[in-house]
């Protein structure tokens, strides 16, 4: 009986992998917050922003170059609002425009849709969206420098033929928004974070489900990840870690990560299989980093099937499509050990996701 052959997924960290994508390791230069596809058939694009609010609201805005689970359709731009203010309530907007409506540059994230706009410079960022009755205004200036996982690009294929990037533009920030619904305005201020995503396949098709989440606690700002790649790839794990402390880079080192998960249940609405605990922990000889996201609600839960319409809806469902999307929040603690000692340790809220496009594994 021959044995199971997988094809492999790794991150691009060769010489020949910065060079195909035009990239320096250890550099990033505002192009790579610029497009990076043509918009058109066989490639999706997003540029990502979420904050926390000093009044107790979270804003998350999107802008898409088509809707990621459709890339085989040409430039079709979206917008995408999360807003869930201080007593709760959430709204969630999303607005489509025609392919004339889209324009972005190429040597620097300015991205415009209609009159929404999302540019910067890896340091400092403007952001303006409007969805209904819902509207934005926001400032991003950078406290902790832009930073990728080596090339910030997974390749999965014999030929590594298959993309997917993601890069951190602004691992952490602070934020000035004003919003407003319905014509009621409010004007705060936050941490906030941005990203930006790009490949030319389908993710449900590299990807079983992933883990990621970011954070700050005390001095701490963290970016972490953990991607299970789907059975095709062997369910290949490819984990993502970032600290910093005080604005610096202090630790990124996957191979000096393991990951756990605590506490599973299986989500009632998604029927996803979810740990209530997610832990990184970073070992570099005596010392340890332990980060910790527990969760204590759920800020969404949702199955991609629901969002779909007619012939699509119809389609997903014969295929048995039911990938998942469920975001968190709760609270993140990083400590710091030295040996055995515990030397610090912070808390703070935090957010976090999961997004599950596979079958759940016994």
């Amino acid at each position: 009986m021959a044995p199971d052959r997988t094809t492999p997924a790794r991150m691009g960290n060769t010489p020949e992998d910065y060079a195909r994508f035009g990239i320096e390791a250890g550099s990033i230069k505002p192009h790579e917050d610029g497009l990076r596809t043509d918009g058109g058939p066989g490639s999706y694009e997003w540029w990502y922003f979420d904050a926390h609010l000093d009044d107790g609201a979270k804003l998350v805005v999107v802008f898409f170059t088509k809707e990621f689970t459709a890339i085989d359709k040409p430039l079709a731009p979206m917008i995408r609002i999360d807003l869930t203010l201080p007593d709760g309530t959430t709204v969630e907007k999303l607005a489509e425009f025609d392919a004339k409506a889209f324009s972005a540059s190429t040597e620097t994230c300015d991205v415009r849709i209609g009159d929404n706009v999302f540019a910067g410079d890896l340091q400092t960022y403007t952001i303006h969206a409007k969805a209904e009755d819902v509207e934005v205004d926001v400032t991003l200036t950078g406290q902790v420098p832009a930073w990728r996982p080596e090339s910030g690009h997974w390749l999965f294929g014999t030929e590594a033929e298959q993309v997917f990037a993601w890069l951190p533009s602004v691992p952490e920030g602070r934020v000035e928004a004003t919003y407003s619904i319905g014509g009621k305005t409010s004007t705060t201020t936050g941490v906030g974070y941005h990203d930006h995503n790009w490949g030319n396949t389908l993710m449900l098709k590299l990807m079983h489900h992933w883990y990621w989440a970011r954070g700050s606690a005390g001095p701490f700002s963290v970016i972490a990840s953990y991607i299970t790649a789907e059975k095709q790839y062997g369910y290949s794990t490819l984990p993502v870690f970032m600290l910093a402390r005080d604005g610096k880079l202090i630790a990124d080192d996957k191979s000096k990560v393991t990951f756990e998960e605590l506490g599973r249940y299986t989500d009632t609405g998604t029927g996803k299989p979810v740990a209530n605990v997610t832990r990184y922990t970073y070992t570099d000889r005596t010392e340890r980093y332990v980060v910790t996201y527990t969760r204590h609600s759920d800020l969404s839960t949702m199955k991609f099937v629901d969002g779909l319409k007619g012939p699509k809806k119809a389609a997903a469902k014969l295929s048995g499509f039911d990938g998942a999307y469920l975001r968190f929040v709760g609270e993140v603690r990083v400590e710091h050990y030295v040996g055995e000692s515990l030397e610090e340790s912070y808390v703070d809220d935090a957010l976090w996701e999961l997004m599950y496009f596979g079958k759940a594994r016994p």
